[in-house]
């Protein structure tokens, strides 16, 4: 098995804002695992939250090429226990690692990703359209240039009731609020208040991370339900999430890859938590792989590739938030270069 390394500036159409600061362009490292004339594809994105960096991933694939480019007579669950030791300090490029290796096992097999799993693809559900904060009249313009079934607004300013307000006069559509640990306790209650008068489906982490305390607070008291983001990050998470949080975002990058992000949805499940998977703002190599996952989801947000000005790969499209996958077997993924 072979490992090619490319690395991409993802540009952005529009600047890009959350609580925590603004992005026109996305370091993204695309790693291609290739046997036998048949290759698989994964992706990690540079995320100053996490401290990840394109040129550590690169140093760091290179270092461990000899470990990766092992013969890979593994499944999937078995190559990413085996990769584990080697990327536990960096569950971004496992994740890159896990999406390329479960792409190659399945495409080799003449399946796609889903059929692999054994997946229906009844009843999917649709993924929102992400509003970044910006002024109103910005954000009103974002939403009439792709008009969409559901959309995620970033907030975490003062006027976060009054964009809102405003933004609902322009659209019927469902919204769902995500705060990026922007809000305080006290905040996060009253403004569910409101929110809700709004037509607001649900707010995704409106605290810091780690304040599981204010968590349990918010969510006996809360009119919305509550979505753990930044404070579900690996399989541990979930158990720690229930009866603090109504639902569980789970990213691939965060926990791992798909590998792992499988275990915690159907953990999820288990303690009657709603299932989402959300993106980072990625190319169509790591949307694609998200996709295959939707048959289990409650919730998702796949729409990092929209907001690219040029994908780099083609693979799953959404059509006003709908799935559509790919001919090609594995997760569907075909780099446009």
């Amino acid at each position: 098995m072979k490992l090619i390394i490319r690395t991409y500036k993802l540009q952005l159409k529009h600047p890009f804002t959350i609580s925590r600061g603004t992005r026109t362009e996305i370091p993204s490292i695309i790693v291609e695992l290739q046997e036998n004339g048949i290759s698989g594809f994964g992706e990690a994105t540079a995320n100053p939250y996490y401290h990840t960096t394109v040129e550590q991933f690169k140093q760091e694939l290179i270092k461990k090429r000899e470990f990766i480019e092992v013969a890979s007579d593994k499944t999937p669950e078995e190559f990413w226990n085996y990769l584990l030791p080697y990327f536990k300090e960096n569950m971004f490029l496992l994740c890159a690692l896990d999406e390329a290796y479960t792409d190659l096992y399945t495409r080799k097999k003449g399946v796609k990703l889903y059929n692999y799993w054994n997946f229906d693809l009844k009843n999917l559900p649709q993924s929102n359209f992400t509003i970044g904060i910006d002024t109103i009249e910005n954000m009103v313009s974002k939403m009439k240039e792709m008009p969409w079934p559901i959309y995620k607004i970033k907030l975490g300013t003062k006027d976060d009731i009054k964009i809102v307000t405003e933004l609902r006069k322009h659209s019927n559509s469902i919204f769902r609020i995500d705060a990026n640990c922007g809000w305080n306790v006290t905040e996060t209650v009253k403004n569910s208040i409101e929110l809700k008068k709004l037509g607001v489906e649900f707010i995704e982490q409106p605290l810091a991370a780690e304040n599981w305390r204010g968590s349990k607070v918010v969510f006996e008291n809360s009119f919305l339900p509550i979505i753990a983001d930044e404070s579900c990050i690996i399989e541990s998470d979930i158990e720690k999430c229930y009866n603090h949080f109504h639902g569980v975002n789970v990213k691939l990058m965060k926990c791992g890859g798909l590998t792992p992000a499988k275990r915690m949805l159907e953990k999820a499940k288990t303690l009657g938590l709603k299932t989402m998977v959300g993106c980072m703002t990625e190319s169509s190599v790591g949307i694609s792989a998200i996709a295959h996952l939707t048959p289990i989801l409650d919730y998702v947000d796949m729409d990092g590739a929209l907001l690219l000005k040029n994908d780099i790969a083609t693979g799953v499209k959404l059509k006003n938030g709908n799935t559509i996958f790919s001919k090609l077997n594995g997760t569907g993924v075909l780099l446009n270069d």
